[in-house]
């Protein structure tokens, strides 16, 4: 099978540039550039090599670098932002700091004649962001592109098949990103395109046989999307080998514990253990208010209570997490910058020993896990199910986390499904979930002053949860959600939309 190799500088898109390369039908694997040498990179038989952004300074020493022989080694080369200035710095080129001329966002790019940029007229909008530019080209360079604050947009080596471009195609802000991406693979590298999502599940199915043997796995099972296509996956691969634990911390969605037990039951070939603990998990979230410690509690919570579960009728075998790509890029996988833990990256307590640990899904980011749960043929309604935090409302309830606030949100978060469904809104929708942010406000209900609680509604758009904008939901349908939670949920007066887009926002509020 043909592979690109996105070469990992430590910025937040990385994922994403592997992502829209297989959008191409292509696969791509990802290295953090201190994890490869050049000669692996060889031996590997990568097509192509493409270096990623980052938020340092090639010309600060301790920032990222690499082998400059990875120009001379024979394999067309990408480079991407902070990887357009390694790639010239590599090759005796020159890097300035722009000052005043930094550029952020959207930028006119005026393109001239290249490989990379064929069938891209020669005016479009990319996306820039940076601070540093290339002031002098090395020497067997050519330059290729220019914006009206930056001298060398792009620059190219032909002959050696290596290009570079400081914007960022990844991004769909820039116009024809996608494009020049597959300008690259195709018209560079040779690409044939033989990479389909078929082609992961049978191998996938392939490789979990192989690993997992006759042995047993225990898989963690939420009941969203990540650890159901997980689920599946292992399914198909292994059977009743695969024993499946719902921990009900009851920090769902109203019955959403119910709709989980009932829906894999009857889908799956497995065994389906379900265990209610929603008092022992408030009781360890008590007086917590920071979302990193409830993240902790809830997560380490989570695993006591899945092995006390399953100690006495497990023995040996493996341990599956539903873990996708966002969840280890946003854990600060490599040197990307920490954002969050997911919990699913929580160390495991050290008396629990499995023979490994198995994360089918982890290169993978959301819309292509759904594009594997269609072909296994899981139902729409399973398969294109809200993203949902593995730490439950225990990251929507903003502070302490407690009973009654749970039931609130609950209650809020129904409505606000309820009414995005009627109208058919849905499908317009990446994700939209109620918050409470802890916020007490003055109302008057009934001719009476009140003083209770705030809800947040939170929706976005995007296909890739990389970057989101902010849903512009009709505001007729706005005033229907509103006027329910109002007058439908005790305790809450007031109901207000955030507009604020991923990023400098995440999704979630926690």
């Amino acid at each position: 099978m043909e592979k690109i190799l996105v070469l990992d500088f430590g910025g937040q898109y990385n994922q994403l540039i592997a992502r829209r390369v297989r959008d191409h039908h292509v696969y791509a694997e990802i290295a953090a550039y201190n994890k490869i040498t050049v000669e692996e990179i060889k031996a590997a038989g990568y097509k192509g090599v493409i270096f990623t952004g980052g938020p340092n300074s090639v010309y600060d020493m301790s920032s990222p670098h690499f082998d400059p022989e990875i120009l001379n080694a024979g394999i067309p080369v990408l480079g991407i932002c902070y990887g357009c200035q390694l790639i010239a710095w590599m090759a005796g080129g020159t890097i300035e700091s722009a000052g005043g001329s930094s550029e952020y966002g959207k930028i006119k790019l005026y393109a001239q004649d290249s490989l990379i940029y064929s069938d891209i007229p020669s005016e479009s909008i990319v996306w820039m962001s940076h601070t540093d530019y290339v002031s002098r080209l090395p020497e067997g360079y050519t330059l290729t592109g220019t914006t009206d604050k930056c001298p060398c947009a792009s620059m190219e080596n032909a002959s050696k098949k290596i290009y570079a471009v400081q914007f960022h195609p990844e991004v769909t802000h820039s116009e024809y990103g996608n494009q020049l991406l597959y300008n690259f693979l195709y018209k560079v590298c040779g690409c044939a395109g033989d990479w389909v999502m078929e082609s992961f599940i049978e191998d996938t199915v392939q490789q979990l046989r192989e690993t997992i043997g006759d042995k047993g796995v225990i898989l963690g099972l939420s009941g969203g999307v990540d650890s159901s296509v997980a689920a599946a996956l292992l399914s198909k691969a292994i059977g009743k080998q695969l024993t499946c634990v719902f921990v009900d911390q009851g920090l769902m969605r109203k019955d959403e514990g119910d709709f989980v037990e009932n829906t894999f039951t009857n889908l799956f070939d497995m065994n389906f253990v379900r265990v209610n603990c929603q008092e022992a998990f408030l009781a360890k979230l008590k007086g917590a208010v920071d979302p990193e410690d409830k993240r902790h509690i809830i997560g380490t919570e989570f695993y006591k209570v899945f092995w006390d579960e399953v100690r006495d009728r497990y023995d040996g075998g493996f341990f599956a997490q539903g873990t996708i790509y966002p969840d280890r890029i946003e854990s600060g996988k490599g040197d990307a910058a920490k954002i969050k833990t997911h919990h699913n990256q929580v160390k495991m307590p050290e008396d629990i020993t499995f023979d490994g640990i198995i994360e089918p899904l982890q290169d993978l980011f959301k819309d292509e896990v759904r594009k594997v749960g269609e072909k296994l043929g899981l139902p729409h309604d399973l398969v294109w199910r809200q993203p949902f935090p593995g730490p439950g409302l225990g990251v929507r309830v903003i502070g302490e986390v407690t009973a009654e606030k749970v039931k609130i949100l609950q209650e809020a978060d129904w409505v606000l499904r309820d009414e995005i469904a009627k109208a058919g809104y849905s499908e317009n929708l990446a994700q939209f979930f109620a918050v409470l942010p802890g916020v007490k406000t003055v109302g008057v209900m009934g001719d009476h002053r009140t003083y209770d609680e705030l809800i947040a509604i939170r929706a976005v758009t995007t296909d890739d949860f990389m970057t989101a904008d902010w849903a512009k939901i009709p505001y007729d349908l706005l005033e229907r959600i509103s006027n329910r939670i109002i007058n439908e949920v005790a305790h809450v007066n007031r109901v207000v939309y955030d507009i604020t887009q991923k990023p400098p926002g995440t999704v979630e509020w926690e």
